[in-house]
């Protein structure tokens, strides 16, 4: 068995990889052309790596030739406004790119990682899989185009490939090599830079449930189901509280309104989007209205159609700072850390 997997150099992707290797499968990597974070999130594994781009259809094709089957994790992802053409190349017309070849190469099964962002929400209820997402609000480009590649899903399905995909709420974990944005703030924590936070809550998955997903996906989803992976809601309080267990260093005193930030963002975007177009702000206004919204997840379907069995926020966070520690990227704590003692129950998990 041959598994390719595009975006291998990504914080799910990495993760992937270690655990289908652990699997003892054989696993091709397709990486684009100047990935910085390659020979890092694939450094020593026995790997064969293939140079492209998701948007180039004969890239994709070469990389695609004799695998049995695809995990697409490669996106472009945003929380701001900008660079909305090229996110939309990569996200939406990538992963055409990635499904026609598939089919036309008789893959047994594709396995796409969709966005939280892209399911709809029912205010007062969790957010579940056939919950429609809504245009019309206020929405980033990639969530559009998120939601827009859970259409070329089922267009790939309609054609007769055997397709599935797999939600991502926030990840937290190990093998964060760009890093994500979540791995920029509990690097900033641990070295002090973290000077003020905001209230909020969040949908927050631990790299192995996440993997642990796409792996189930593979073996029991059906087709053209989508199913949504979540470990714990936490409250960005009870977050700052495991990152200090971690690192041994205090949450910041500063606790900035929400609303305040909210106001905030919205001057700064716009200016930081003219100025420095590539530059991810930490508190964008998608970042803070996410935070403020305290979406749930119900991952009901998930445990019943796949066996998913959510663990631990608190452990992925140890195992997340622990790895940045033997990297060089933050400082070793001068404490024990203790976020394991914080993990939560699963009935909690399951219907949120």
């Amino acid at each position: 068995m041959l598994i390719l997997v595009t975006g291998a150099t990504g914080h799910l992707g990495a993760n992937l990889v270690r655990r289908l290797l652990r699997d003892g499968e054989e696993v091709r990597a397709l990486v684009m052309n100047d990935s910085f974070s390659r020979s890092r999130a694939l450094e020593g594994l026995p790997v064969h790596c293939v140079s492209g781009d998701i948007r180039d259809i004969a890239a994709t094709a070469r990389a695609m030739a004799g695998c049995d089957r695809v995990y697409h994790c490669a996106a472009r992802i945003s929380t701001t406004q900008g660079g909305r053409r090229e996110i939309y190349r990569t996200n939406v017309l990538g992963t055409r790119n990635v499904l026609e070849v598939a089919r036309r190469r008789g893959v047994e099964r594709v396995v796409v990682t969709g966005s939280f962002g892209a399911t709809g929400e029912i205010r007062g209820r969790p957010s579940a899989e056939d919950v429609p997402y809504y245009p019309f609000s206020r929405q980033t480009p990639y969530a559009t185009t998120k939601a827009l590649v859970e259409h070329e899903c089922l267009r790939a399905a309609v054609a007769g490939l055997d397709v599935v995909v797999a939600v991502s709420t926030a990840i937290l974990g190990p093998h964060d090599y760009a890093p994500s944005r979540m791995g920029r703030v509990l690097r900033d924590f641990a070295h002090g830079r973290l000077l003020a936070y905001l209230p909020g809550g969040f949908e927050f998955v631990s790299a192995a449930d996440v993997v642990e997903g796409h792996v189930l996906a593979m073996r029991h989803g059906r087709p053209g189901r989508k199913y949504l992976f979540s470990t714990e809601f936490r409250t960005v309080d009870q977050l700052m509280d495991l990152y200090s267990a971690v690192s041994g260093r205090p949450k910041p005193l500063l606790r900035v309104p929400a609303s305040v930030m909210a106001g905030v963002a919205e001057v700064v975007q716009p200016v930081m989007t003219a100025v420095a177009p590539h530059h991810q702000p930490r508190f964008t206004p998608a970042a803070v209205r996410f935070l403020r919204s305290q979406r749930r997840a119900d991952c009901s379907r998930a445990v019943e159609e796949l066996g998913y069995r959510p663990t631990s926020i608190a452990s992925a966070v140890e195992d997340a700072f622990a790895c940045f520690a033997r990297r060089g990227v933050v400082p070793a704590p001068r404490v024990i850390p203790t976020a394991r003692s914080g993990r939560g129950g699963s009935q909690a998990q399951v219907a949120r």
